[in-house]
């Protein structure tokens, strides 16, 4: 029975590592490049926290097998509604949940949605001035950010598996990542306020789905010609292991005419953007003094009271920054 477990977990491990997300390479990088786009404001408490930020941006995969209704906040299978459906599908959650119900939107993936969801913590955080929520929460956010700018992310064929490319996804997300990572220019500029978060993601998915035909026609392409040389086997750590040949990989990296590059290159300017308007929305708090002197729970729980009486008093309506996820 013990063995029986520990198969499992080995063999759900080995999913989880290899299909699913950017990779652990690519998501701490993009995190870490991501602060220095912040102005001088911003810029000391996310520097003073460039560890966390960078390394806390895997958790949500870490907790995708564990935490109910987390794999859905990772991706939209937006062809599943129809082939238009990138331009046609509702851009908020009420309007959504109304055309298409609540169990079928989690079906098919949340990802422009928990943006959404992840911006609002996050402004909530910084009108709070809780340090401990704002890094979190500016770690877990990029994760998001950076999965809405996976073509494969974006298509129920996320891995290939209905056109005979099994693997395709952790090829392009990890494999690519790792091996060409420091021959891009991540230069993307200055952080900018975003007038709308909502849209700003539902842009990011329009712009990733409309590579996801490239992903995979190039990559059938690239096999019908060298098939028989996709494969090799490397030495990481003590082991041996089978990955796809750095020649054909190579070869695909430029059939792709850089599209790698300016996926990770587009999620590091939003990601700096997303941090810098929840800053702005929130009132632009001062962030060096939340480096030195933490705040006591009894000072959060206040903090939170006040809040709430402000929005009562300033909204009248009841909170409608997120959906229930």
């Amino acid at each position: 029975m013990k063995r029986t477990v520990v198969t499992i977990i080995l063999v759900l491990s080995l999913i989880f590592c290899t299909s699913f997300q950017w990779g652990f390479y690519a998501h701490e990088r993009i995190n870490r490049l991501a602060v220095f786009t912040l102005p001088p404001e911003m810029i000391g408490f996310y520097k003073t926290n460039i560890t966390y930020i960078s390394e806390a941006s895997v958790n949500p995969d870490k907790r995708r097998f564990s935490v109910v209704d987390e794999a859905p906040r990772h991706y939209i299978d937006i062809d599943h509604y129809g082939d238009s459906a990138v331009f046609t599908m509702p851009r908020y959650w009420q309007g959504a949940v109304e055309k298409y119900g609540e169990d079928t939107l989690k079906a098919y993936g949340i990802l422009p949605w928990h943006i959404q969801v992840m911006y609002y913590k996050l402004k909530h955080a910084f009108l709070l001035r809780d340090p401990e929520s704002i890094r979190r929460l500016s770690a877990e956010i990029g994760h998001y950010i950076a999965d809405a700018h996976v073509p494969l992310h974006t298509t129920e064929n996320y891995n290939g598996q209905l056109t005979g490319q099994e693997g395709i996804h952790a090829f392009w997300e990890s494999r690519l990542p790792e091996l060409f990572f420091t021959e891009y220019n991540f230069f993307v500029g200055k952080a900018e306020h975003l007038p709308n978060v909502q849209l700003a993601a539902w842009k990011a998915i329009e712009t990733s789905h409309h590579e996801v035909n490239a992903v995979l026609q190039q990559e059938k392409n690239l096999s019908a010609r060298m098939g028989d040389k996709k494969y090799s086997f490397e030495t990481k750590g003590k082991q041996t292991v089978k990955v796809v040949a750095r020649e054909y990989a190579a070869a695909y990296h430029k059939l792709l005419e850089g599209m790698v590059e300016k996926q990770m290159r587009m999620a590091v300017k939003m990601i700096g953007d997303v941090w810098f308007t929840a800053w702005v929305d929130a009132g632009q708090p001062e962030l060096k003094g939340l480096l030195h002197t933490l705040p006591t729970e009894a000072e959060l729980r206040q903090r939170k009271a006040e809040l709430d009486q402000w929005k009562k008093e300033t909204i009248g309506v009841k909170d409608r920054e997120g959906i229930s996820n």
